[in-house]
């Protein structure tokens, strides 16, 4: 993608304040002092066996990108591949969970696009609303802060296993499939109203290391990784260690690996830390002093997995170092 994003030239619309210039997660629009538009699009393949299940975890997973940034959902366009051989009627299933997810978010679906496939990609093109002046992209991580992570990680991994195993462990499945079900709403109206947020980016298909050496390089900093410390699904590093590795590890890998390094972590991190996330949590760079009150504000609200698990450092710009 980056070398076809090559062939655009770059935006210089004064209306234009997060574009493609930037490997933000969505873009955004002013439209006057106090309002601008924030948009997005995405779609996916199957992560799980149930329509409905699947439907609410694609909504969910893009909407994510929108909290990230900082700003609220409006309303969303479905986007639907689908091939003629499958009935239309779990395509229906597929799109009430989504609405139920988009209808808890506030926001509306206003119609969509569908196209023929050889196989299933479901997801929504979002718009929302934002601030001018609110605006948290991952370019502005700034040294000194430590870094948050509000969900476990893993779902790769557990899809990977149901995939290539017809199953995985009941706890390990239920746990990411309560998680990719889980809005990022809660988690970026406590990072808004709390304060001392610097940087957000959600944690989804580059997979953590992706998402996280991306805001490392666009904020021209280095970032400190505690392996230890990292929120994961039961039982996926045993998953791992038996051989099961997520599709996308080796793309993200190829994609990132020269900003990464590893320094003394085990190297089933490597693994898990490239793996594809869906629908995972946000990557918050928050100042040292707000640090406390944030995690409890997070914790006060259910979001228990969140925790500190590195921290952003002017040594190594632009570099990512994973330690045990």
């Amino acid at each position: 993608m980056a070398l076809a994003l090559k062939k655009l030239p770059k935006v210089y619309d004064p209306r234009v304040l997060v574009g493609h210039n930037t490997a933000d997660d969505a873009g955004i629009l002013k439209i006057d002092d106090t309002l601008a538009l924030v948009t997005t699009v995405d779609l996916m393949a199957p992560v799980v066996d149930d329509p409905y299940d699947f439907g609410f975890i694609a909504a969910t997973n893009c909407l994510s990108d929108i909290y990230a940034m900082g700003g609220d959902p409006l309303v969303c366009l479905n986007v639907v591949g689908w091939p003629t051989s499958i009935s239309a009627e779990i395509l229906g299933d597929i799109m009430k969970g989504s609405q139920d997810a988009v209808l808890q978010s506030g926001a509306v679906t206003l119609g969509g696009h569908t196209f023929q496939s050889s196989e299933i990609r479901y997801g929504l093109a979002v718009t929302g609303r934002i601030h001018p002046e609110k605006i948290y992209t991952n370019a502005a991580a700034r040294a000194g802060d430590n870094l948050i992570l509000t969900k476990p990680i893993g779902t790769g991994t557990v899809i990977n296993c149901v995939i290539s195993r017809g199953a995985a462990p009941e706890e390990t499945f239920n746990s990411a499939l309560q998680s990719m079900k889980t809005s990022n709403a809660s988690a970026a109206k406590a990072m808004r109203d709390i304060g001392g947020a610097h940087s957000c980016t959600d944690i989804t298909g580059f997979g953590f290391l992706g998402h996280c050496w991306e805001m490392a390089a666009g904020s021209n900093m280095g970032i400190e990784i505690s392996a230890g410390a990292l929120p994961v699904f039961p039982h996926v590093c045993e998953l791992i260690k038996e051989g099961i590795i997520d599709g996308s590890h080796k793309m993200n890998m190829n994609s990132f690996k020269k900003g990464i390094r590893f320094e003394g972590a085990d190297v089933l991190y490597e693994t898990l830390l490239y793996s594809s996330e869906t629908s995972g949590g946000l990557l918050i760079s928050v100042a040292p002093e707000s640090t406390d009150k944030m995690l409890a504000g997070m914790h006060k609200i259910g979001l228990c997995n969140a925790r500190v698990i590195g921290s952003v450092v002017a040594e190594h710009t632009g570099v990512l170092c994973v330690k045990p």
